[in-house]
């Protein structure tokens, strides 16, 4: 293995001032502060995470000019963001097998790798066909990223740290996607759509050279081989179950080339496929992604609760622009600004929960946040066509602030009950529960919102009027749902790692 760059008994205690007398005990001091090397890896993984989450976002505000320049329509432009999805929610269930298998060097050299090709490939595609596949390399090293950055983390952090150091994974999580359309159109405005993907390249080729030099493997790796039969279950189960969730949302607007039931039943039935083949290979400890991380309570309420909350913003991110732009007659670059706040105060909160997960523990936290989270998606249900701008930024700023403080004491929490070894299976399974539910959330809203609105319509309402009405009735069915994580929250226990027992307080 590779010179390790954890090592606990040098850099996280100090020695003592003076010598000890003879007979006394050396008790290790606890620090804050990581070791310069621990320090410098996170810090590179961290930003490395958040410059491929930015790349996730800014199709959206690209896609018109792409149509124009390639000659394709809206329908077809759409699959650089479904191929993207797909690809993620295919690649995350192996990357626990991958972590283990190359390494934490390894598995980032690839990473990068992939993502810095993959942007190459898509800056100077000819044609629509080669844009796509760029984007499906870069999605693969996506995918593998998050998952590292936690592992990472709860394998070279103390644990009287991770909670504000885990906090940060937040501000990555929320202010990429948010930062994501307006770096996008910024830059389209002097270089044009390829420009996006020119401004992304040198900093990832910086970042995978950073790599090279600075991060070494942090746990032992496992020699055991990849199980093809699991790879092509976990391609069709969670392939189907996101394309089937995403076309479902899709259906409801308009007819589909294929029935979004299809993909979505086979899906299904091949997760249990999956299920099983994974528990059968567990005993040799040979799992893709081992599913053992599901004996602990705690990990099972933590990922209940997250998919939850992520049904819960996929679902909010999608329909509220829509709503705001067609029924409240905003234009783009005005509901980019009202969505903002939100997204930055969810990032800025994030290293701030962490300190709090640090002394008083996860379940404090969590009750009052999935809450606040259930009050944030409630207040839209009452929007119409003559609601307040400054109402909405208010509940949207309040909705994100909650999703901080529950997902900052949920990767903790769901990650803290697990043994090292799972660290990196765990990371894998909470990032795959992310892409289904939020592939879940954006179909659950979108259909409510449309069919409602249909209803309206044809009962006398005008458009803008019905679909104001459907998105409050979608955002309403929302708020009941998360409700429900509130039970959820009080069923976290306390472990030792929190701040109760730890002392931190």
């Amino acid at each position: 293995m590779s010179t390790d760059i954890i090592d606990t008994s040098d850099h996280l205690t100090e020695p003592p001032a003076t010598p000890p007398a003879a007979g006394d005990e050396i008790a290790p001091t606890r620090t804050d502060k990581l070791a310069p090397g621990h320090f410098r890896a996170i810090a590179l993984l961290m930003a490395s995470a958040f410059t491929v989450i930015l790349n996730e976002t800014t199709m959206s505000v690209a896609l018109p000019p792409i149509m124009a320049d390639l000659g394709i329509t809206a329908t077809t432009g759409q699959w650089l963001t479904t191929a993207f999805m797909l690809t993620m929610a295919v690649v995350i269930p192996a990357t626990g097998f991958l972590i283990n298998r190359l390494g934490t060097r390894g598995a980032y050299l690839l990473a990068m790798a992939l993502f810095t090709a993959g942007t190459a490939l898509a800056l100077i595609a000819p044609s629509f066909a080669i844009l796509v596949t760029g984007r499906v390399v870069q999605a693969t090293g996506t995918a593998i990223m998050m998952p590292l950055l936690m592992t990472t983390i709860m394998t070279i952090v103390p644990s009287h740290m991770r909670g504000r150091i885990m906090g940060n994974v937040t501000l990555v999580i929320a202010l990429a996607p948010a930062l994501g359309p307006a770096m996008s159109g910024g830059v389209m405005e002097f270089l044009g759509w390829r420009g996006v993907f020119g401004v992304v390249l040198p900093i990832s080729a910086l970042a995978l050279v950073a790599g090279i030099l600075w991060i070494r493997d942090v746990s032992d790796k496992d020699e055991h081989h990849l199980d093809p039969l699991s790879l092509l279950l976990a391609l069709v189960a969670f392939g189907g179950m996101v394309w089937g969730l995403s076309g479902l949302g899709e259906a409801s607007q308009h007819a589909t080339a294929i029935n979004p039931w299809i993909p979505l039943g086979i899906g299904i039935a091949v997760l249990g496929l999956f299920i099983w083949r994974q528990i059968a290979r567990q005993r040799t400890d040979s799992a893709l992604l081992d599913l053992r991380t599901f004996l602990e309570s705690n990990f099972r309420v933590a990922v209940a609760i997250m998919a939850v909350a992520m049904m819960a913003m996929f679902g909010t991110l999608i329909v509220l622009p829509l709503v705001l732009q067609e029924a409240l007659g905003l234009e783009p670059w005005a509901v980019g600004l009202i969505m903002l706040p939100g997204g930055v105060a969810m990032g800025v909160l994030g290293p701030i929960v962490g300190r709090w997960y640090d002394r008083f523990g996860a379940r404090p936290i969590l009750i009052p946040a999935t809450a606040v989270v259930t009050v944030g998606i409630g207040m839209f249900a009452f929007i119409s066509t003559t609601t307040s701008i400054f109402y909405i930024l208010g509940a949207h700023i309040l909705l994100m602030v909650g999703l901080a403080s529950v997902f900052t004491p949920l990767f903790s929490a769901a990650l803290g009950v697990l043994k090292p070894h799972q660290y990196s299976h765990g990371s894998a399974t909470i990032n795959t529960v992310q892409q289904v539910a939020g592939a879940a959330g954006t179909a659950l809203f979108i259909a409510i919102m449309t069919i409602h609105s249909a209803s309206l319509t044809a009962a006398g309402a005008s458009d803008a009027e019905g679909m104001a009405g459907g998105a409050g009735l979608a955002f309403g069915i929302g708020a009941g749902v998360m409700a429900l994580t509130i039970g959820l929250a009080t069923m976290i226990k306390r472990t030792e790692s929190d701040g109760e027992f730890s002392g931190g307080h």
